[in-house]
């Protein structure tokens, strides 16, 4: 579900996403998120060369443990996904909410 949600995505966000690893986990230890992005946002990069890779990982458990059915897994998988990639972006949460992926 996570390859096809970032498979979704449009193809020139893709081609500019750079340096990041999106891996699936069980549940974020002490909290309760979907997902969780971990890096330098490319809108903050500067002398950014030698950087490991940024990290989105995507909480299975948090997520299959408030969705009833699959289809609600589904559309929540790719809106968490969608949501941690506008991270990768620079996009603050504030207005991943204002633009309805929060």
């Amino acid at each position: 579900m996570v390859a096809d949600a970032l498979d979704s995505l449009p193809p020139e966000l893709g081609r500019s996403m750079d340096n990041v690893a999106v891996l699936v986990g069980d549940r974020a230890e002490g909290r309760a998120l979907f997902g969780l992005y971990e890096g330098i946002p490319l809108t903050n990069r500067g002398g950014y060369a030698g950087a490991t890779p940024d990290r989105i990982t995507i909480y299975q458990d948090a997520i299959c443990d408030v969705c009833a059915t699959i289809d609600q897994v589904e559309a929540q998988v790719r809106k968490t996904v969608i949501h941690e990639v506008g991270h990768h972006f620079g996009i603050s949460d504030g207005r991943l909410k204002e633009l309805g992926w929060a």
